[in-house]
């Protein structure tokens, strides 16, 4: 009797042997395997689990209907919805504990919708020729998905793609047998930030929240998690959020590759979840460190944070633009949003004296916050620095008094 059972997904008119081969490696440990064929004019050597026809059904369509289309790409998109639909099916009624997905460009599309379709805990992993590559946008990877890069993968079964595809299998029964999914036992916090060297505030909010009842959950905001941090908040998974790094937002609107996505600051907005917000490094665009700078950056002033990651410091107007678009995006909140704006900087190079301070392109930010700030956003202005105690304790202030309130219900 195996333990776990994944869910194995490719075109199996195309790739079977290497597709067997990962069921045949997960099997050899112990694992269950259940299959699914993704594939829409051929069709696999041997009958699988769930055919073709029930994904495309599953879609809301027909192969038929997908090979009449006469183009690969709405083909592979009504397959990608009904096998997303199909796997979330599935999995909910208890028919695996784990996904694979094998593909080049077109299985690796598909891949990532399936994938975001899964909760978060659920082992999602991904085998592509395309893995790590810059022509997968950070808005289509879900919280937790993992990839491996399948080396030697087109066209049949050899040493080198069978060194890729058996990692793969063990790493996914593996995760399957070894995740501690989420417990939801307590309501969850939303916070995002950076390393105790730019921001701290985090160091005192954690522990005080958690006093209270809730769990807290900081997400590193350099591109993928914010990513995590949006995919979480769409779910509604969060009881209130604490966004005090909205950079991501900042690296998007400037051209960064370095981005979240562009429904960056609008997740939780639209779930109604409450958002206290701050403006933690909005005035510096992170880009890659190792490439040339952008044309637009080449006379700004910058700040390499490692041989990974450069920051580079906003002008005046830039910063006004960022100004305009995170109000624009809370504009659109259902829940209740507070702004707090520490008036003394936004990161620790920004305090008077450190080497970013820029006290007249602060004063240009906060200007256009107050004239763009939507109406159902309240504006709170804080005589201190995002680092310091004021800041924090006015955050849990804010918090408080919605529990009093019943904003946030209590634990």
């Amino acid at each position: 009797m195996s333990d776990k059972t994944i869910l194995v997904v490719g075109t199996y008119d195309t790739k079977d042997a290497e597709l067997t081969y990962l069921a045949d490696r997960i099997r050899s440990q112990g694992g269950g395997v259940q299959t699914m064929d993704v594939s829409v004019l051929g069709d696999p050597q041997a009958p699988t689990d769930y055919s073709k026809h029930d994904v495309a059904k599953a879609g809301g369509s027909s192969i038929e209907k997908a090979i009449e289309s006469g183009d690969e790409n709405t083909a592979m998109q009504i397959m990608a919805r009904g096998a997303a639909a199909l796997a979330l099916e599935l999995w909910r009624g208890g028919a695996f504990d784990g996904v694979i997905v094998l593909g080049g460009t077109m299985g690796t599309d598909l891949a990532l919708d399936l994938c975001q379709a899964l909760p978060l805990g659920v082992p999602k992993y991904v085998v592509s020729t395309v893995s790590f590559s810059p022509l997968i946008p950070p808005e289509r990877l879900a919280a937790d998905i993992q990839m491996i890069l399948w080396a030697g993968g087109l066209y049949g079964l050899n040493s080198v793609c069978k060194a890729s595809l058996s990692q793969a299998a063990g790493a996914v029964l593996g995760a399957a047998r070894a995740v501690e999914a989420p417990k939801r036992d307590r309501p969850l916090i939303g916070m995002t930030s950076f390393g105790k060297t730019v921001l701290r505030y985090m160091v005192s909010l954690k522990p005080a929240l958690e006093e209270r009842g809730f769990e807290v959950a900081v997400f590193h905001a350099t591109g993928m998690g914010g990513r995590a941090f949006e995919s979480l908040a769409a779910e509604g998974a969060f009881a209130a959020v604490m966004d005090f790094a909205p950079q991501e937002l900042t690296n998007h609107i400037m051209g960064s590759s370095i981005s979240a996505g562009p429904d960056r600051m609008t997740n939780a907005g639209a779930t109604g979840t409450p958002q206290i917000i701050a403006p933690g490094c909005y005035d510096l665009v992170d880009v890659v460190g190792w490439q040339p700078l952008p044309d637009r950056f080449k006379d700004s002033e910058v700040h390499a944070h490692n041989r990974l990651l450069s920051s580079i410091l906003l002008g005046a107007e830039e910063r006004r633009e960022v100004a305009r678009a995170m109000c624009e995006r809370l504009a659109g909140a259902k829940g209740p949003v507070t702004l707090i704006l520490p008036m003394q900087g936004g990161n620790e190079w920004d305090r008077e004296g450190a080497p970013l301070h820029d006290a007249e392109g602060m004063a240009a930010f906060v200007d256009e916050i107050r004239k763009a700030c939507p109406a159902n956003v309240t504006l709170l202005e804080l005589d201190a620095h995002i680092n310091e105690v004021e800041f924090a304790d006015c955050a849990l202030a804010v918090f408080d008094n919605w529990m009093d309130e019943g904003t946030v219900l209590r634990p």
